[in-house]
């Protein structure tokens, strides 16, 4: 949730940022082409990052989220400075991933677990998961 947060930030930011200096470029009637291309990058790059960030804020605003649960495989993935989890619905085939790492005494396809995975409606971000054993759906671990 807090990387949606940042994304929408510095989305808004960037926009901002293009803007003045656009807006600046014309009072000052100073146009050189680094500056009309860097505010073009600002923009460019703020409206990503606000595309795919609007579409998602009624539902992060409002708290309207969905859980998405079923059979589920855990993969752990710690190729880079910091490790993910990532968790495979089997029925839908969704991946959903989280920064924090579970600790479950198995990983991977041939360790299956039952999933609660709460997303936001449009399955776009997700808020927080729930493990359970795949057999007595006994809670093994939850999100933090």
């Amino acid at each position: 949730m807090l990387i949606y947060y940042v994304f929408l930030l510095c989305g808004v930011l960037l926009v901002i940022a293009a803007i003045y200096n656009f807006i600046m470029m014309y009072v000052a009637n100073s146009f050189s082409a680094l500056v009309v291309g860097g505010c073009f990058g600002f923009l460019l790059i703020g409206g990503i990052f606000l595309y795919a960030t609007l579409p998602s804020l009624k539902y992060m605003i409002f708290k309207e989220y969905v859980v998405v649960s079923g059979n589920c495989v855990v993969k752990v993935d710690s190729s880079g400075s910091h490790s993910e989890v990532d968790i495979e619905m089997l029925d839908t085939k969704e991946v959903f991933t989280f920064r924090d790492v579970p600790t479950l005494d198995a990983y991977g396809k041939s360790f299956p677990y039952f999933c609660g995975v709460t997303v936001t409606k449009d399955h776009k971000f997700e808020i927080s998961y729930k493990i359970y054993d795949a057999k007595t759906r006994k809670l093994l671990v939850t999100s933090k």
